[in-house]
C-alpha cells in the first residue's frame, strides 16, 4: 500500500528487551524511495549505536511504540543526540494480522510517519521523567501502607478488640497510642486514659471496644512486627516526600506547584505527584478534553448503524485517574461549589 509522502527521511523503531529493529525510509533525488534496515541489541553500546546511526540519517521523523517501559532507554539514547522521537499509541498502529514480523511492524512504522498519520503521545521532559520514578514508588508505597494498616485492623478484631468501631481513624494519635498499649500488655484502664478528650465516642463505649478475650502471643508477635512496619513505611514515605518537593523546587516548578494548591481537593503532596504526572506546559494537550482522553475518564465512542455499544473508558494514565479520584472525594467533603456538584452526579451515578 502506497501513501501520500510528507516527510522524505524517516525511521521506525520497533523496540523490545534485547533487540531493537529499526527501519528507514529515505527519499531518493530521482523520486524512488530506498529502503535501510539494521538490528540493534538493547545495551547501552547498541542504543549508542542506533543514536549514531540515526543521527547520520539527519530524519525528519523518528517513531517507535510506546509499549512496556523498553522504549524509555532508546529515547533517552535519541534525546543525547538531539533527536527527539514520536512515541506513539500502539493501538494507533496496529499492524494487518497475519503479517506481523519485527521487520514488518518497523517497516510499517515508517511507512505511517512518513506519510504523517502518527501523532505523538505525551512524554515529558527529562527532568519530570526522572521524578516520576520517585512519585510512582511513593505511590507503591501508600499502597502498602494501606494494607498494613487493614491487616493490623483485621488482626485487633480476630483478637476481640473492637476500637474500629468507636474510632474513625485507627490510625490517629490518640487510636495509635491506644494500640500500641495494648500490644505493650497494658491494663485497659491505663489504655483508656490515653484516649484524647476530642473523640466523639463515650468513655464507657471505648473501655467496651478494648475489651478482649486474650490477646495470644501469636496475635501480640505480629501486631508488634505490623507496627514496626506502618512505621517504617510513614518514615520511608516522609523521606520521598521531602526529596520530591525538593526536586520539584531545584527543577523550577515552584510556581505551579502553587497554583495547583488553589484548587478545591489538591494538598501539596498531590500537586506535586499531579504535577511530576502531566506537567507544567498544557499546550501539549491542546484542550481539557484532550487531557482527560489520556488520562481515561471519559466515555469512549461505539455506536454502528444508530446503535450505541459499550462506552467503558480506555486504558490511560493509571496514576493520573488515581490522583484525580482522590481529589474529586476530597473537593466532595470540602465547602465549595464542586461540593453540590459532586453530590449531585453521586445520587445519579452511585
Amino acid at each position: 500500500m502506497e501513501l501520500s509522502a510528507l516527510y522524505k527521511c524517516v525511521i521506525g523503531l520497533d523496540v523490545h528487551q534485547s533487540q531493537i529493529t529499526a527501519c528507514a525510509l529515505i527519499q531518493q533525488p530521482n523520486g524512488g524511495v530506498r529502503i535501510e534496515q539494521r538490528q540493534f541489541g538493547g545495551f547501552m553500546r547498541d542504543r549508542r549505536e542506533l543514536a549514531q546511526w540515526a543521527a547520520s540519517l539527519n530524519p525528519d521523523e523518528v517513531v517507535m511504540e510506546s509499549t512496556g517501559i523498553y522504549w524509555k532507554s532508546p529515547y533517552a539514547a535519541l534525546e543525547a543526540v538531539g533527536i527527539r522521537a514520536k512515541v506513539v499509541n500502539a493501538r494507533h498502529v496496529k499492524h494487518v494480522p497475519g503479517r506481523k514480523t519485527d521487520v514488518g511492524d518497523a517497516h510499517w512504522l515508517a511507512m505511517l510517519a512518513r506519510a504523517g498519520l502518527l501523532r505523538a503521545s505525551f512524554v515529558p521532559p527529562a527532568a519530570l521523567r526522572e521524578l516520576r520514578l520517585i512519585a510512582r514508588q511513593r505511590q507503591k508505597l501508600v499502597g502498602q501502607l494501606a494494607s498494613e494498616k487493614n491487616r493490623l485492623h483485621k488482626l485487633l478484631t480476630d483478637a476481640g478488640i473492637r476500637l474500629g468501631v468507636v474510632v474513625s481513624d485507627l490510625h490517629g494519635q490518640s487510636a495509635r497510642a491506644m494500640v500500641k498499649a495494648l500490644i505493650a500488655g497494658k491494663s485497659v484502664p491505663d489504655v483508656l486514659n490515653l484516649a484524647s478528650n476530642r473523640l466523639r465516642a463515650s468513655r464507657e463505649d471505648i473501655f467496651e471496644a478494648l475489651q478482649a478475650e486474650e490477646i495470644t502471643p501469636a496475635h501480640r508477635f505480629c501486631l508488634v512486627e505490623i507496627m514496626a512496619h506502618i512505621e517504617e513505611l510513614e518514615a520511608r514515605m516522609a523521606r520521598f516526600d521531602a526529596e520530591l518537593l525538593r526536586s520539584l523546587h531545584d527543577a523550577g516548578y515552584g510556581v505551579p506547584l502553587r497554583l495547583l494548591q488553589t484548587l478545591p481537593g489538591i494538598d501539596l503532596m498531590g500537586a506535586a505527584m499531579l504535577l511530576v504526572e502531566i506537567g507544567g506546559d498544557m499546550s501539549v494537550f491542546g484542550c481539557a478534553q484532550r487531557l482527560a482522553s489520556w488520562v481515561g475518564m471519559c466515555p469512549g465512542n461505539n455506536e454502528s448503524a444508530g446503535k450505541r455499544k459499550s462506552g467503558r473508558i480506555r486504558k490511560g494514565n493509571a496514576w493520573v485517574r488515581r490522583l484525580l479520584c482522590e481529589f474529586a472525594q476530597a473537593a466532595g467533603r470540602s465547602r465549595c461549589a464542586l461540593k453540590d456538584k459532586f453530590q449531585a452526579l453521586n445520587v445519579r451515578k452511585g
